[in-house]
């Protein structure tokens, strides 16, 4: 399944408000535990990373010597 940052936000918003059910659009989903609606923002958050392409590298170069 392809996920979005409003599922990802509706999942955040119930873990905030400790509820264990989540309601996006017309959907409703109730989690058993707080521990697998844990695993499922994770899951989202996973997703849209991995959908999100590659990402460009920062170079750090440090200097530890003397200055000129």
């Amino acid at each position: 399944m392809s996920f979005t940052q409003k599922h990802l936000d509706a999942v955040e918003a119930a873990i905030a408000r400790g509820e264990k059910t989540v309601r996006y659009a017309d959907r409703t989903v109730e989690y058993r535990t707080v521990d697998e609606l844990l695993k499922a923002r994770y899951q989202i958050r996973t997703s849209l990373v991995a959908s999100a392409g590659p990402r460009s590298r920062v170079i750090r170069l440090y200097h530890g010597g003397k200055g000129l």
